[in-house]
């Protein structure tokens, strides 16, 4: 999940509006989480297709890099593209770490978490360390027990394969012409759509794990959206919409909160529409929002707003919620009797959001473009 701006480079503009929908889809990433909790099963969670969010930052993490690094080649070096990806992604990375192990060491659920109460802390802060690096752990790592390749802060299996999509970049895609580039978001296209109908929960949900099966959920759900999205940057011709901000924040909200569909005897039709979210939809949605114009310093600092928290929030959300899922579970609490702890978690998590931001991310990135840029 790659922010709009670029670290040390030329003042490039960027898209404001692109910015804002990242921060809406990462506070809906949050509400998904929460919902999860409460839910039996998929069929019967609220914000069910949640889980998209993440498909939806791949395809603006493809089109942002375009937009930032690919008139830049013949002044950058493939070393200099990846320090500045660097900077700018791994600060947040160790924080998330920090935090997931802070509140791991607080969490208390042997139902919810089955490795939790055999846990040391040196085998914590071993994990911690190596999560310090986004290098999955092996199963004989896995503290927790729901078999996550990053068990301190599980979001973070995204970042591991957005790093596996900057290196493809910088070291071939960014060669490709437009039409190898087209065969290529074909193929992912088409990889995509198998997994997605044929898959046994009828849903793109996975990719956090370290074996076959997950790894290639994971593979498949980057391909597609990741270098679609500089494709799209490439061909598109922007047009503008008026009001473009409400109109992309309405269709982001609608596509993630959207029932499941076909219930439990047309899985497929689930998979069709995961499918055609990711190829059709959010396409059209970036296409929009970048060709879009904020008007006001009210929408303006909006944008702004969400867009600098998007990254810290998705990536530092995650370990509040495993210990409000443990709470949750411990006490056997429906979302009547929870939801002002749960709102309280949403604030919660801007909050730390912002102040990781604030206090850590942008301070440390600065020290570190100035000194190794």
């Amino acid at each position: 999940m790659i922010s709009m701006q670029t670290t040390a480079i030329s003042a490039k503009p960027h898209y404001p509006i692109l910015d804002g929908l990242r921060g809406v889809a990462a506070v809906m990433v949050v509400a998904f989480h929460i919902f999860e909790t409460h839910s039996t099963n998929h069929l019967d969670q609220i914000i069910n297709h949640g889980y998209l969010a993440v498909d939806f930052f791949f395809l603006l993490s493809g089109f942002v890099v375009a937009y930032a690094y690919d008139d830049r080649w013949g002044k950058m070096s493939v070393g200099n593209f990846f320090k500045r990806r660097l900077i700018r992604l791994q600060p947040m990375v160790v924080m998330g770490m920090i935090v997931g192990a802070v509140f791991f060491y607080f969490q208390g659920s042997s139902v919810v978490f089955p490795g939790l109460m055999q846990v040391s802390v040196w085998k914590m802060l071993l994990v911690m360390l190596i999560g310090f690096t986004l290098i999955p752990i092996p199963v004989s790592m896995d503290i927790r027990g729901w078999a996550e390749m990053h068990p301190l802060d599980g979001p973070a299996w995204s970042l591991f394969f957005e790093y596996i999509a900057n290196i493809l970049y910088g070291l071939f895609v960014r060669k490709f012409s437009n039409k190898l580039l087209t065969m290529l978001v074909f193929v992912a296209g088409c990889a995509l759509i198998q997994l997605a109908v044929t898959s046994p929960n009828g849903d793109l949900i996975g990719g956090w794990s370290l074996d076959p099966v997950q790894l290639r959920i994971g593979f498949t759900r980057l391909m597609f959206p990741f270098f679609g999205g500089i494709l799209l940057l490439r061909v598109s011709k922007l047009i503008y919409l008026k009001h473009a901000f409400f109109w992309c924040s309405l269709m982001v909200v609608a596509v993630l909160a959207i029932p499941r569909i076909g219930g439990s005897e047309h899985l497929w039709m689930n998979g069709m529409y995961d499918s055609g979210v990711i190829i059709l939809i959010f396409p059209v949605i970036v296409f929009l929002g970048a060709g879009g114009k904020l008007k006001g310093k009210y929408s303006s600092r909006i944008c702004k707003f969400l867009g600098d928290i998007s990254y810290p929030l998705y990536i530092t959300h995650y370990p509040i919620i495993y210990m409000y899922t443990a709470w949750v579970k411990n006490h056997k609490l429906s979302l009547d009797q929870a939801y002002p702890v749960a709102l309280l978690v949403i604030v919660s998590c801007i909050i730390l959001a912002y102040a990781c931001l604030k206090l850590y991310d942008e301070p440390v990135r600065k020290w570190l473009a100035k000194r190794y840029l």
